[in-house]
């Protein structure tokens, strides 16, 4: 691991400035709250130093007082006075606990809803490189406390720097050097603390895929997309194991980290230590000597105590902060991330309806991930009301093709237009509006069968008959009408009450999120893969009477339904190698005839 540069770090403390301005954003009258009292605080202290003073020093003098009733009152007054303020001292800290608490709870959902808008909001692309999975961990980690925690430290810094004026004003009074070596004696825990996270930052550096890994483990334990095969295939043992094993080397270099700081912090410690008793020697030697009262003793050793603890505070909260500064830098790193699939400055006019329709123009694309091109000089055109449809060998580009039509990414080369206008000139969310779109690797969402189907256009109202009539066009209102609650059964069976559906009922619950969509482009990929070939060709009819002038894409290995499309492509190695309606495809006696030949003879077409 790379040491961490000076500059690197002034720059981390330089950045200060956003973690305050997320608490503030986040909380902004219980960070006032916060700062008032602590500046009540920071002036207890130094009261009641001065108060045990007056109560020592009025026991001494009642020694030789004739009215012993008199002085003992006075002392009793001091004493009272003395609870009352330690009362009030702790008063404070307990209403400080609760901003605190307040505080810390509202900036972690401020952080969490944060990391959640920018999650949505960056490219896909970003998910198909590992580090960004590892910018994300260190984010979701750090983030939701490290913000909250470096305004507590300025606000305590605030405090003990206010306290610290006043008993430094007090011992400079005594004698100029103790206030030097004050401040000698806390500089070896200050290097320390340091040195531990510069340790710590980059320990986590290189750990943070273990640490990925290690959730990996426990998610394929306990998630229920895994149960089946993890007992099928006795794998509970494997990954327990795997998942120990992760957590031991993790453990162990922690434990060693930890070591090394309690050994230098113990050595740092017997320095202010021994400095401290030295102080008491001093002023014992002075009280003897009559220079000073004995309440003066207890004052200013009470008052060396204090400061040293303040600075070592002080010195503590410095280096603290220099640490969440540096593991800040996660958070910002994640937030810094820009779209590749930038909006225009401009946006074009949406046309509505098309027509002409979308043009794919010597369209080429690579992942970042990938050394060859996915897609070749592909040139396609869907005009509204067609249904073309992509045929082809798993991993020839279809999926690629579709999600570049919903501008998940941007082309490398080429274009992609509607009605001529560059996609990349309009808006991006005025763009997906106009696109619905089923995957082969859909979600299940744990909502209920009312909402799972609303998703695919929130605009609407829950009641509205818009949702049901998808339903139906999806073939899925009879399944979920006679569900326990019907539309408001919350499908999957994580929760009490749910209701699971087998595979094909949950794909036609995502058909219907697609019929649901008022859009001009329609892209299904594989969306029937888990019906009868009867289920398929009836939804497939009853999907071409919704088209009008709508436009569709679809990706299907069942040819008994491609061949109903107005025109078929087929891909092969990233390229389009044939196309035309099948009875032309078929004519032509290519790739396209040859696979359609060999299904047929399997399903009797």
């Amino acid at each position: 691991m790379t040491p961490i540069s000076i500059a690197e770090k002034i720059r981390g403390l330089m950045r200060l400035d956003r973690a305050v301005k997320l608490v503030w954003d986040s909380a902004r009258g219980w960070t006032i709250a916060g700062f008032a009292l602590m500046a009540i605080q920071a002036c207890l202290p130094l009261l009641t130093l001065y108060l045990i003073k007056l109560i020592v020093d009025g026991v001494t003098a009642s020694a030789g007082a004739p009215d012993k009733t008199a002085a003992l009152s006075d002392v009793l007054f001091w004493i009272v006075f003395a609870a009352l303020t330690a009362l009030l001292t702790y008063a404070f800290r307990a209403v400080a606990e609760i901003v605190r608490e307040q505080q810390s709870q509202l900036m972690t959902d401020y952080v969490t809803d944060v990391i959640h808008r920018q999650s949505a909001a960056v490219d896909l692309a970003y998910y198909e490189n590992p580090s960004y999975y590892d910018t994300l961990h260190r984010a979701q980690q750090e983030a939701p406390y490290r913000p909250n925690h470096i305004v507590q430290s300025l606000t305590q810094l605030g405090q003990n720097a206010i306290s610290l004026l006043a008993l430094a004003g007090l011992l400079i009074y005594l004698h100029w050097a103790i206030a030097l070596i004050l401040f000698l004696t806390v500089l070896p825990a200050v290097a320390v603390k340091i040195r531990h996270a510069d340790r710590l930052y980059a320990w986590q550096m290189r750990h943070t895929a273990t640490e990925r890994h290690v959730y990996d483990y426990h998610h394929m334990l306990t998630g229920s997309h895994y149960a089946k095969e993890l007992r099928l295939f006795g794998l509970g043992d494997l990954f327990r194991q795997r998942h120990r094993d992760l957590l031991k080397t993790l453990r162990e270099e922690k434990l060693k980290l930890a070591k090394t700081r309690s050994a230098s912090e113990l050595v740092a410690q017997a320095a202010a230590v021994i400095t401290l008793f030295g102080m008491l020697i001093f002023i014992a030697v002075r009280t003897v000597q009559g220079a000073m009262t004995l309440g003066d003793m207890v004052m200013y050793y009470g008052a060396f105590q204090r400061a040293q603890s303040v600075l070592q505070d002080i010195m503590g909260g410095l280096a603290g902060l220099y640490e969440d500064s540096m593991f800040m830098n996660h958070f910002y790193e994640f937030m810094d991330l820009k779209p590749q699939t930038p909006a225009p400055a401009k946006s074009a006019a949406m046309p509505r309806p098309m027509s002409e329709g979308i043009r794919m123009e010597n369209v080429s694309f690579r992942y970042t991930s990938v050394e060859h091109d996915i897609l070749k000089d592909i040139n396609l055109s869907i005009r509204p009301g067609e249904v073309v449809a992509l045929v082809g060998d798993n991993g020839a580009g279809k999926t690629t093709l579709a999600k570049l039509l919903c501008r998940l990414y941007d082309p490398a080369g080429g274009r992609i237009t509607m009605d001529g206008t560059d996609f990349r000139d309009f808006d991006i969310e005025a763009l997906r509006r106009e696109i619905t779109v089923i995957f082969q690797d859909y979600n299940h969402y744990l909502l209920t069968a009312r909402e799972n189907i609303r998703i695919g256009d929130v605009s609407l109202s829950p009641e509205d008959e818009r949702i049901r009539e998808a339903a139906r066009q999806a073939g899925t209102d009879e399944f979920i009408s006679g569900l326990p609650h019907g539309y408001e059964t919350l499908l999957g069976n994580k929760y009490e009450g749910g209701a699971e559906l087998s595979i094909g009922e949950w794909q036609k619950v995502a058909l219907a999120r697609a019929f649901l969509r008022d859009a001009q482009l329609i892209i299904l990929d594989e969306p029937t893969s888990s019906m009868s070939a009867r289920m398929e060709h009836e939804i497939f009819q009853s999907f071409r009477k919704l088209l009008k002038n709508r436009s569709a894409l679809l990706i299907s290995h069942r040819f008994s339904t491609v061949r109903m499309a107005d025109t078929i492509c087929v891909l092969e190695g990233g390229r389009i190698v044939e196309s035309g309606s099948h009875e032309q495809l078929m004519k032509l006696g290519g790739q396209y005839a040859h696979m359609f030949n060999i299904q047929a003879q399997q399903y009797g077409l």
